[in-house]
């Protein structure tokens, strides 16, 4: 037998532990996804408790099973509809790590980051910014008329689109996970791996300027030509340098201190005092 003949026959050797009920809980967990939701980690602990099933199922080990639950208590956050595809893949990469498949844990969170911004990115649209203001529009014309039916339709139809993309999402990204997971060969998930690290850290980045604004007010210079006075303050100077710049100190601020194992709940208080007393004094707008 040739050494490609093993390997292939290697691949044809894994088949997954995971059961229907196991894909069913999930699903049924994953429509809980903003039940626990916080400003520090967003939808972390949900997609914690979705993979329970999962990790119960492919580790046998108490030690092992509490290393994999710490894994997805990371940051996570993306349009709630489209968690099935992002649960699917974890599934499958968290069934190869423990069937001894060449699979770290960092290979699983570069695939959760990697795939939750450019999802959120289609779910936001798609969801928030088309079906449910369609969907809507419909239930409150009905309504107008004076027919009860107008909520009804609306919420069946809203959730019946929203229960389809999360389990189909599901089934599509647990197949297609479990593939990934069979052909190991040819360094393709090494290479798949380093390119959804390079996204993750281009969506933090994206983050950081999209959730992160701080404007410093305050005045540089005043000129007057023509009776027409120009303003400049310290912002416009450094928008001028690198637009986010602020931003971006704060958060490799932030990220020093919780290195530093410095209490996030402290953090965020000391980032509301110094906004409230930057404001006050004019500092900060």
């Amino acid at each position: 037998m040739t050494e490609s003949t093993k390997d292939t026959s290697k691949k044809n050797q894994f088949k997954t532990q995971l059961t229907k009920k196991d894909i069913i809980e999930t699903f049924i967990f994953s429509n809980f996804q903003q039940a626990s939701f916080n400003y520090e980690r967003i939808h972390a602990l949900a997609f914690c408790v979705d993979m329970i099933p999962t990790i119960k199922r492919v580790y046998k080990n108490k030690t092992d099973q509490v290393a994999a639950l710490k894994r997805h208590l990371t940051f996570f956050n993306t349009t709630p509809a489209m968690v099935g595809p992002i649960l699917g893949v974890t599934m499958a990469l968290e069934e190869g790590k423990a069937s001894g498949e060449n699979i770290d844990a960092g290979t699983i969170n570069s695939f959760k980051v990697g795939l939750m911004g450019p999802l959120a990115g289609v779910g936001d649209p798609i969801m928030w910014g088309t079906l449910r203001p369609i969907l809507a529009a419909l239930g409150a014309s009905l309504a107008l008329t004076g027919s009860w039916l107008g909520p009804i339709v609306f919420f069946v139809a809203f959730n019946t689109v929203r229960l389809a993309f999360k389990w189909y999402g599901l089934k599509l990204g647990l197949s297609r996970g479990l593939a990934l997971v069979q052909d190991m060969s040819g360094n393709l998930l090494q290479k798949i791996t380093e390119g959804a690290t390079v996204l993750g850290l281009f969506i933090m980045g994206v983050l950081v300027t999209k959730w992160t604004t701080i404007d410093v007010p305050i005045i540089i210079s005043k000129t007057t030509t023509g009776g027409k006075t120009t303003v400049t303050t310290f912002q416009n100077i450094l928008d001028q340098l690198c637009p986010g710049l602020l931003a971006l100190g704060l958060t490799l601020l932030s990220m020093y201190l919780l290195r530093k194992k410095v209490n996030p709940i402290i953090l965020i208080f000391g980032l509301f005092g110094l906004g409230i007393l930057g404001y006050g004094l004019g500092w900060l707008k």
